[in-house]
């Protein structure tokens, strides 16, 4: 039974407290895809890694996979001692593969891991820094076409070297992302983020097979996730609180705009878009490009983002996205207003 248990050893998403279990609720109701669209890092972002233990063979095997992204993604991920780093690793074998999702990351405690790779086999590493920077699993893709043996799942799964729970079994493994709440590719049997299932687990006698390195799709569909930034030469367009609106475009979808602006007064600010283009705003700060604060997509006019938020002092960054592949792009303005 040594080769079930290869099989059987998999990876678990982690949800913040307040999100439900089941995948395609967790999405929220518009949410993307087999990726998270609401969970992405700002475009070009360096993300810090700290590790909480490890040896040093596995420290180095963890940020060399996690660096397969770098590329495709317009990511990179750095090695830091910093508490507040935005990943961090522990090595806990005794508690499986699993990561939080995106930037889910930041709001967890500082002593706490972000990751743990209790295994390392083949691409876990990169499997799990991929949920890091905001996939999910390609399994549970809606075009994947998976046809489960639920008794078998079900049955190997809540026995060891897992021992999963029903709803941990159905949550991580047979249900799939509602194809109305979800941005996905066809379903690709060569992604890092599929792991491998013996034929039994299937109805049709067709299983998947390990996938140790990102597959071509994995690299195009992460690339089109993080499309590179539209931002000048000299960084991200400044606005300026009270002196009217900036008038910005968007040009394709699922691109990104990057605003900044200065609050030297403490205090409640308003920050919105206006025009019919359907955008998405994140707001990061302060003095912090990756700390996530808060975001928008409807609560202003229309399709139009809307989010008001007592400031301190800082600088702060402000992410507009397309929402999606097939809302019309166009023109909108931005301001920030105290």
């Amino acid at each position: 039974m040594q080769r079930m248990n290869h099989f059987c050893r998999l990876c678990f998403d982690r949800y913040l407290p307040h999100e439900p279990m089941d995948p395609a609720m967790a999405l929220g109701p518009r949410a993307r895809a087999v990726l998270f669209f609401r969970k992405l890092w700002v475009n070009g972002s360096t993300l810090r890694v700290r590790f909480l233990g490890g040896t040093e063979a596995q420290q180095r095997l963890a940020l060399e996979q996690g660096r397969w992204w770098s590329e495709p993604a317009n990511l990179r991920f750095v090695p830091s001692d910093a508490t507040d780093a935005e990943i961090r690793v522990s090595f806990d074998p005794s508690d499986g593969a699993w990561s939080y999702i995106g930037t889910d990351c930041r709001s967890i405690p500082t002593d706490q891991p972000t990751m743990n790779l209790g295994f390392q086999d083949g691409g876990t590493s990169a499997h799990e820094f991929g949920h890091a920077i905001g996939l999910g699993h390609e399994h549970q893709n809606p075009q994947g076409g998976m046809q489960w043996n639920e008794p078998e799942v079900i049955r190997d799964l809540s026995g060891p070297p897992n021992s999963w729970t029903v709803a941990q079994i159905r949550n991580n493994v047979l249900t799939k992302y509602s194809t109305d709440q979800v941005r996905s590719t066809v379903f690709d049997a060569d992604s890092i983020m599929l792991y491998a299932f013996p034929s039994r687990w299937t109805t049709n006698g067709v299983g998947t097979h390990s996938n140790e390195v990102l597959s071509a799709q994995d690299r195009a569909f992460i690339a089109a996730a993080y499309p590179k930034p539209n931002v000048p030469p000299a960084g991200p367009t400044q606005l300026t609180v009270n002196n009217g609106a900036v008038s910005a475009e968007i040009g394709a979808p699922g691109e990104e705009d990057l605003f900044q602006f200065t609050v030297s007064q403490p205090g409640r600010h308003v920050m919105e878009t206006k025009g019919k283009t359907d955008v998405v705003m994140k707001l990061y700060g302060p003095d912090n490009p990756t700390l996530l604060i808060a975001e928008d997509d409807d609560a202003g006019v229309g399709l139009n983002p809307r989010i008001v938020r007592v400031l301190a002092a800082g600088a702060y960054l402000v992410q507009i996205r397309h929402y999606n592949s097939t809302a019309g792009t166009g023109p909108y303005t931005i301001q920030v207003t105290r």
